[in-house]
């Protein structure tokens, strides 16, 4: 009928294609419209970044005649969501550079970017920046920043926001449960888990594992069997398979391994590799080397191009001080030419987050970093054994 190129009706047409994933199509239908606006514009840099083609979505937002807040909200939420953090930082800056004021669909995306980099500075200063620029924080800001603050391992903050929201939600109440849990503080997690029983909201599959989590880092076996169970038994809809796998975990990492294997045997489906993964962390942490390779194997036998399992269990072996097992795996491990990933960690000092991994010589101050832990060793020597 000729309609297409209607800016109206193009744009709607290329909407229906980015939500179907043809982005060719979607791109054509760009091209076919007349004077594209800014909706045809943040449609298709929508439709991009759901692909993963950030350059595409740069260049097509860098050509764009006029933008919009919702046109950079598009770009630091697609980046955001699809783990190019720094990227999603970076927009928000020049966002607030070009004289765009942010609003309540900006923050949220930008609080888990910061969150994922663990960039607690940065994160504060978002913080300042949404009290300056928003008159009140909606749930879904202040639900971003509390679980910000949490990744970030300072519940105190997150805390604060948590008792200032003036609306909570499953997701409010989650974040704070969650966020004790990650940072080892069950008490506290159960202690809101309660609260938000008595507020009248019913816990969901998210609360649930959540509460596991917490029995898990601190050993609270029975709890969580009691918390599971009663999940189980007045709202069965809840619980999924990772609440089962976490159940192994918590059995494992106690090291109650009869009650483990009882309970994968009797698992209402067939375990996955996280299930084995969960046994052989345990015996991992008590030396089960036994119970150890029947997990491996269950393993293997999934996914035979697993590394961390072969990983574990030659520190199983390792801890229970059997080396020539460890050479065997080593050995294994290397005719198959599997190659482990180092674990990283990091901090933040001054504004700077120092990355380090498993005998790091990179980092520019790395002659003072081995000189103070020379000395906090030697310190630890020195301290009477009682």
């Amino acid at each position: 009928m000729g309609l297409s190129s209607n800016v109206f009706v193009g744009s709607s047409i290329l909407d229906l294609y980015t939500k179907l994933s043809l982005i060719e199509d979607a791109r054509r239908a760009f091209e076919d419209t007349h004077k594209p606006n800014v909706v045809s514009y943040t449609t298709l840099i929508c439709g991009y970044l759901k692909n993963e083609r950030f350059e595409d979505a740069l260049k097509l937002f860098l050509e764009m005649p006029e933008r919009n807040v919702v046109s950079w909200n598009a770009m630091i939420g697609g980046y955001s969501q699809m783990g190019h953090n720094e990227e999603a930082v970076n927009m928000f800056i020049g966002m607030k550079r070009e004289g765009f004021p942010p609003n309540q669909s900006t923050f949220p995306c930008v609080f888990t970017a910061a969150a994922n980099i663990a960039n607690l500075g940065m994160g504060k200063t978002f913080h300042a920046s949404a009290l300056k620029v928003l008159e009140n924080f909606d749930v879904y800001v202040g639900n971003s920043l509390i679980s910000f603050y949490a990744k970030c391992g300072n519940m105190e903050d997150g805390l604060t926001v948590f008792e200032r929201l003036w609306e909570r939600n499953i997701v409010s109440w989650n974040a704070i449960i969650c966020g004790y849990a990650q940072n080892g503080r069950a008490k506290e997690a159960l202690y809101y888990f309660e609260r938000m029983q008595d507020s009248g909201l019913k816990p969901n599959s998210v609360t649930l594992l959540s509460v596991l989590l917490a029995c898990t880092h601190t050993g609270l076996v029975d709890e969580g069997h009691l918390y599971f169970n009663m999940a189980r038994t007045q709202n069965p809809k809840i619980v999924k398979p990772e609440h089962y796998a976490c159940m192994v975990d918590l059995y494992a990492r106690s090291g109650r391994f009869k009650e483990a294997e009882r309970f994968i045997q009797e698992l209402p489906f067939e375990p996955g590799v996280g299930f084995w993964k969960a046994l052989l962390g345990g015996c991992q942490i008590h030396s089960n080397t036994e119970l150890a390779e029947l997990a491996a194997e269950k393993i293997w036998n999934l996914d035979p191009e697993d590394v961390s399992s072969y990983v574990m269990l030659s520190n199983a072996n390792s801890v229970a001080k059997k080396w020539q097992n460890v050479s065997v795996i080593r050995n294994e491990m290397k005719e198959k030419g599997m190659k482990r990933v180092p674990g990283c960690s990091w901090i933040e000092i001054k504004g700077k987050v120092n990355v380090f991994v498993n005998k790091d010589d990179r980092h520019d101050q790395i002659d003072e970093i081995y000189m103070t832990l020379g000395s906090c060793l030697e310190h630890l020597r020195e301290i009477p054994v009682s």
